[in-house]
C-alpha cells in the first residue's frame, strides 16, 4: 500500500509525493499506513514551506508599504460614517417606550 499525492504549482510543474505504507508482516496494517500519513504530511509541510514564507514576506511588505504611506483615504470617510461607530461603555442605550 502506497500514499500518492499529485501537486501542480504556480509554474505549471506537477509534483508527485509518494510515501510506501507498509508494516511488518506481524505488525497492525494499520500502523503502517498512519506512518505513512504522517510522512505524507511531512513532505507536504516541506513541499508548500518557501511558499508559505514568500506569503507571509509579501504580507509583512504590504503591512510595512501601507504603514509607511500615512495618508489613509478612508479614514476621512469612517470618521463619518455613524453607522459603524462602536460604543465602548456597553450596548447602545434604548429610548423608553411611552406608556399607552
Amino acid at each position: 500500500m502506497e500514499l500518492l499525492g499529485e501537486y501542480v504549482g504556480l509554474d505549471g510543474q506537477q509534483r508527485l509525493l509518494r510515501v510506501p505504507c507498509e508494516a511488518p508482516a506481524d505488525a497492525d496494517p494499520f500502523q503502517g499506513l498512519l506512518s505513512g500519513v504522517a510522512q505524507m504530511r511531512e513532505l507536504v509541510a516541506e513541499l508548500f514551506d518557501p511558499l508559505v514564507q514568500q506569503e507571509a514576506q509579501n504580507r509583512e511588505a504590504a503591512a510595512a508599504e501601507e504603514a509607511m504611506d500615512g495618508d489613509d483615504e478612508d479614514d476621512a470617510e469612517d470618521e463619518n460614517n455613524i453607522d459603524n461607530r462602536t460604543n465602548s461603555d456597553g450596548p447602545s442605550a434604548k429610548r423608553p417606550k411611552p406608556p399607552s
